[in-house]
């Protein structure tokens, strides 16, 4: 990072970002052509969790190039300034990569639905097994992240 004093280097503070993030947005690379896809998630023990439809350009990209970037933001703010030079922005960010991995047991996609519905709500909630049997749903293992702040 080039400007080392905003960069956030206490994993619990880049968990405590993630856990207050109510959209990941997930970076894809289908050939030499980005995607990127804001999407509702789950985290946990460094892996996030997403539920998608089965068919669609999210899941046929991942089929084809699992590797994927990941971006988080919090605590968003523009900081005005009479000159417009001395404009700024508030905020703090987490970038990551890692690689997808289809999830196709039954108990699995149940534990990482529920993973995904904790980030939102501290309900419990059951899955009826022909609903899972039709909702993919895929992890991110994490290999590296990276957080920054700033003006916090």
């Amino acid at each position: 990072m080039r400007r080392k004093e905003k960069e956030i280097v206490d994993t619990k503070v880049i968990d405590e970002i993630i856990d207050s993030a109510q959209v990941c947005r997930l970076g894809l690379s289908d050939g030499n052509v980005p995607y990127i896809v804001p999407l509702c998630f789950g985290y946990k023990d460094r892996i996030l969790y997403f539920h998608s439809a089965a068919d669609g350009k999210k899941v046929e990209t991942i089929k084809k190039n699992p590797n994927v970037c990941f971006e988080f933001e919090h605590n968003i703010e523009v900081l005005q300034a009479e000159k417009p030079c001395k404009w700024g922005m508030k905020y703090q960010s987490i970038i990551g990569y890692g690689k997808a991995v289809f999830i196709e047991s039954l108990e699995e996609k149940k534990e990482a639905l529920n993973i995904i519905m904790s980030q939102y709500t501290e309900n419990c909630f059951s899955f009826q097994d022909s609903h899972i049997q039709n909702t993919t749903v895929f992890k991110v293992i994490i290999d590296t992240m990276t957080g920054k702040q700033s003006g916090i």
